[in-house]
């Protein structure tokens, strides 16, 4: 085999292999953004006291409440949910009860799936 061919070979070998890598962080980086929705769903549903589907109609979370905004009508971005959730906003308390991380989580969650 010529050392071209071989250099060929190689070349090829690599392309594949950084394609196949790339492919799997993707892949990752999926299962990542699902597992992170799951959280942010279970925090709206159940560790927020008091649960936000008390007040939010939102049907990802098959929430039908009647006092805050229709979340799916709204459809607010992550950064609006954090403000909302730390600081309260009309009738809204600030749920102190939840970590920096959590209150992450539901505005991913809440910003990621409105309106769907």
């Amino acid at each position: 085999m010529s050392q071209r061919t071989i250099r060929s070979t190689l070349s090829l070998l690599l392309a594949i292999s950084a394609a196949l890598a790339s492919a799997s962080a993707i892949a990752q980086n999926k299962d990542q953004d699902g597992m992170t929705l799951e959280a942010g769903k279970k925090i709206f549903t159940r560790t927020a006291q008091p649960a936000c589907t008390i007040c939010h109609t939102f049907k990802h979370a098959g929430a039908s409440g009647e006092i805050g905004p229709s979340l799916d009508e709204l459809k607010p971005d992550a950064a609006r949910v954090e403000k909302a959730v730390r600081n309260g906003i009309g009738q809204m308390p600030a749920f102190s009860n939840l970590s920096d991380a959590d209150i992450r989580l539901v505005a991913k969650y809440v910003s990621s799936v409105a309106g769907q």
